[in-house]
């Protein structure tokens, strides 16, 4: 399909600078199982839009500070690199995303803090493959001190990172390290909204994606099929696999919180529905014309024009209905992106 197809014209206005207070105040935008069918709604009342039975499935990643600035000297030039890691090779190797770029090249030393540097191995347009001087718990804690929280571009450009995002940007259930984005539709939780959802029948489990900084970048392309997704890395336990199969045995719905569980769930699921455990990267990529075969329910953000992901939710329901969706929110003056209110959609047909 033609990228352009999914763009549309978004007020800078409502991108969202900050989370709504409490988390669970955030609105919510319904999308039906009737075609049209539309309805505003707030992110504390998800427990009166499931039914007993259904299951949530959380992504546990937890964000690290990953945008990292040093300087690389090369004779007695010095120059300024500010880095976002993306993908964990090894325990001492990391994919990144430099800026600018054209600064680096392959055996290029980056000295980020006293203790703490890298070498280029590799150079691929914008993505460099780095080996650190600190490997493994020793590197984490080095980033941890050294790096900042990696505030997507729509708002590290408009304001700086501060002592909030710490807390803001991860979710309630974050404890696994390793992503450099959120998954963003977690953010909305809260104790209490999680108590009113147990105490409705609704089940949780989580998965655990770690988020690249792949999901910003645009797509360049003019056609979907010419566009190359960057792999992430996922687990899901054989516990969690064995929740989920068993959920959908018994008729309830398997509801992604956030298309990085959904894509997760879809890489892992076989074409009869069945979820096996996972672990290891997957680079799928969504667009109309595929057939879901693990996920029944979405809660999402909202996303970027001609973004993946506002292609896999166009696949979920049809670019058409989620053209309308969008314009809907847009005029409604809904907060958009990782700080901003939520959508919930159901595929046609739905019992809710």
């Amino acid at each position: 399909m033609r990228v352009d197809a999914f763009d549309f014209d978004l007020p800078e206005a409502l991108i969202a600078l900050r989370p709504a207070r409490p988390r669970d105040a955030a609105r919510m935008l319904v999308v039906g199982p009737e075609d049209g069918s539309l309805e505003d709604a707030c992110v504390a009342d998800l427990s009166d839009r499931l039914l007993p039975g259904d299951i949530l499935v959380f992504n546990d990643t937890k964000v690290i500070p990953a945008r990292l600035t040093g300087r690389r000297r090369r004779d007695d030039s010095i120059a300024t690199v500010e880095i976002t890691l993306h993908q964990r090779l090894a325990p001492d190797e990391w994919l990144a995303f430099a800026k600018p770029a054209k600064r680096l090249k392959t055996n290029d030393i980056v000295v980020f803090s006293e203790g703490l540097s890298a070498e280029v191995l590799a150079r691929d347009a914008g993505e460099i493959h780095f080996r650190f001087s600190k490997s493994g718990a020793a590197l984490d804690a080095a980033i941890a001190i050294t790096g900042v929280m990696p505030l997507p571009p729509y708002i590290a450009g408009k304001r700086a990172t501060d002592e909030h995002d710490l807390s803001d940007y991860q979710t309630y259930f974050a404890n696994e390290p390793g992503a450099v984005a959120a998954p963003t539709a977690g953010l909305h939780f809260t104790p209490k909204m999680l108590a009113a959802l147990e105490a409705r029948g609704v089940k949780f489990t989580r998965v655990t994606l770690h988020v690249g900084a792949g999901t910003f970048l645009p797509v360049s392309v003019g056609d979907t099929e010419d566009h190359k997704m960057h792999s992430e890395v996922g687990i899901i336990s054989a516990e969690t696999a064995a929740a989920l199969n068993e959920t959908r045995a018994n008729g309830g719905r398997i509801v992604a919180v956030g298309t990085t569980s959904l894509r997760l769930l879809e890489s892992a699921a076989t074409a009869a529905g069945e979820v096996k455990a996972w672990t290891g990267a997957t680079d799928i990529f969504i667009t109309p014309g595929y057939t879901f075969k693990a996920v029944d329910v979405l809660m999402t953000n909202f996303h970027l024009p001609k973004s993946t992901l506002f292609m896999l939710i166009s696949a979920f329901r049809s670019l058409e209905e989620m053209q309308s969706a969008y314009a809907h929110a847009i005029d409604s003056s809904y907060r958009f992106y990782s700080y901003g209110d939520a959508c919930l959609i159901f595929p046609k047909g739905d019992i809710s």
